[in-house]
């Protein structure tokens, strides 16, 4: 099927997408802040930056989770494999840089003693699964 949208109107649909405070994030936060833990945001921890600046970080649990989008970060489900037939090259690139980086940042992070959850877009479905493996990650002792 042919983009029905200009290139320049894409450009501009894409230059429009955030990378902070997403609804998925937004979700996975609010969820979080009514069960009563705390967290700081974006990588930021009483030593700095963390590395991947995580969108939640727990410091006193020594834990951290990242909130991640199912296309951008090439996730094994449905959308994640979607592969755009426009300008493939360039898109297969640029996810796969992001997935090569995904996998530095949290070695990075599990090598400097913090525990490390992903959770997927496509999880935010079933609220129930998605508190449990919430739950069960921030109670369970750190490694």
């Amino acid at each position: 099927m042919a983009d029905k949208l200009t290139p320049e109107r894409r450009s501009w649909n894409m230059s429009r997408i955030r990378g902070k405070n997403t609804k998925p994030e937004l979700l996975v936060r609010k969820l979080l802040h009514a069960k009563g833990y705390r967290y700081r945001l974006h990588g930021t921890s009483r030593g700095g930056r963390l590395p991947g600046n995580p969108d939640l970080v727990f410091a006193g649990r020594h834990k951290v989770i990242f909130v991640n989008g199912c296309f951008w970060h090439f996730h094994d489900c449905r959308v994640g494999q979607h592969a755009p037939k426009a300008n493939a090259e360039f898109w297969e690139t640029k996810r796969t840089r992001t997935r090569n980086r995904d996998a530095e940042q949290r070695l990075l992070l599990e090598h400097s003693g913090w525990d490390v959850l992903t959770v997927w877009e496509c999880e935010l479905k079933d609220a129930s699964a998605l508190e449990q493996r919430l739950d069960e990650f921030l109670d369970t002792p750190q490694k």
